[in-house]
C-alpha cells in the first residue's frame, strides 16, 4: 500500500522563505521514492493546519525551520493528532533550538563548548538570539564601535577565531566532516543561502584526530538531547588555539541534494531519494 506523506512547509519564522525554497527538492524525492506527496503551506492558523491534514495522511516530513517549525511546537501539535513525523521529537526539538541548553547538555557530556559571557562584555564576541536557526540576528563584535543591545532573548559568547566545521548524525551515526569555507567573517543567513563564494569540503582537511574528534562529539550531543532522524552539528577548530569546539545543534537541517546534512550522507553512498524515504520510513516506526 502507498504511503501519504504531508510534507510542512513555510511557518512563520524568519526562515520562512528558506523552507519555500527547499520543499520542492523534498517532494520531487519523495514522488521518486514512490511515496502519495501532498504539501501544505503552513502558517499561524490551526484550524486551516487541521484541516488541511484531514484526511489524516501515513506520515508528515517536517521542512519547517526556526521558530514554530523545529522548536517543538509543531511537533506537539503532531503528537496531539498521533500523526507520526520525521525528525526529532518535541523535547529533542525544544532542547535542540535553545543554544543554551543544548551547550550545558553537550558540556555535561564533556563536550568543549563556547564561553557564554556575563558583562561587561569585551570585544571580540558574539551575539545571537538563544533560539533562531540559519543564524538570523547574530553579529560579531569585534570592538566597542559595533556594540549592540543584548536583549532577554540573546546571549553573548566569546568568539572563536579558526575554521568551520560541520558533522551530520544519522540515526546516531556520525556521517563525516565538512568545513565551511565562506567569504564573509562566519557562516551567517547571508552565507548559507545567497552567497555563491561559499565553498563547503567534504571531508574536511583536518587533522584525523579532530576528525573522529568532531564524530564522537557529534553523536555524543544527538543521543545526549534524544535527537532522531537527521541532525547537524557544528563547531569551530581553531588549530593552535582553542582546538576544537562545539557550538550549536540543528535538528532540522537544510533538506536538498546539495544541503551540508544530505551532502554528507550522500558521500556515505545513500542517495537523496533513498535518505528522503529513510526518514519516512523511521518516522512511522519510531511514532508508533
Amino acid at each position: 500500500m502507498i504511503k501519504t506523506v504531508a510534507i510542512l512547509m513555510g511557518g512563520w519564522s524568519p526562515e520562512r522563505q528558506v523552507s519555500l525554497d527547499k520543499t520542492a527538492a523534498v517532494e520531487d524525492a519523495l514522488i521518486a521514492g514512490g511515496y502519495d506527496v501532498r504539501v501544505i503551506n503552513v502558517t499561524r492558523d490551526i484550524d486551516d493546519f487541521v484541516a488541511a491534514l484531514t484526511p489524516r495522511p501515513d506520515v508528515v516530513f517536517n521542512n519547517l525551520y526556526g521558530k514554530g517549525g523545529e522548536d517543538g511546537l509543531i511537533q506537539g501539535v503532531l503528537e496531539m493528532m498521533q500523526i507520526p513525523y520525521t525528525h526529532s521529537s518535541v523535547v529533542a526539538s525544544a532542547v535542540g533550538m535553545n543554544k543554551e541548553i543544548t551547550k550545558n547538555v553537550a558540556s555535561q557530556h564533556g563536550v568543549k563548548v563556547t564561553q557564554t559571557l556575563s558583562e561587561p562584555y569585551y570585544p571580540p564576541y558574539v551575539v545571537k538570539p538563544v533560539d533562531q536557526g540559519s543564524s538570523v540576528d547574530v553579529t560579531i563584535v569585534m570592538d566597542h564601535d559595533n556594540f549592540i543591545p543584548v536583549t532577554d532573548d540573546m546571549m553573548v559568547e566569546r568568539y572563536v577565531a579558526g575554521r568551520e566545521l560541520t558533522c551530520s548524525v544519522l540515526d546516531g551515526r556520525a556521517q563525516a566532516v565538512s568545513e565551511i569555507v565562506s567569504a564573509t567573517k562566519f557562516f551567517d543567513y547571508e552565507a548559507k543561502y545567497n552567497d555563491t563564494r561559499t565553498e563547503t569540503i567534504l571531508p574536511a582537511k583536518i587533522p584525523k584526530a579532530v576528525y573522529e574528534q568532531a564524530m564522537e562529539w557529534s553523536e555524543t550531543i544527538f543521543n545526549a538531547i534524544g535527537a532522531q532522524g537527521l541532525a547537524r552539528c557544528d563547531y569551530r577548530f581553531d588549530e593552535g588555539g582553542e582546538g576544537l569546539v562545539f557550538m550549536e545543534i540543528n535538528t532540522q537541517p537544510g533538506c536538498t541534494a546539495d544541503s551540508i546534512g544530505p551532502s554528507q550522507v550522500v558521500y556515505n553512498g545513500m542517495s537523496f531519494v533513498d535518505l528522503c524515504s529513510h526518514l519516512v520510513e523511521t518516522a512511522c516506526v519510531k511514532n508508533k
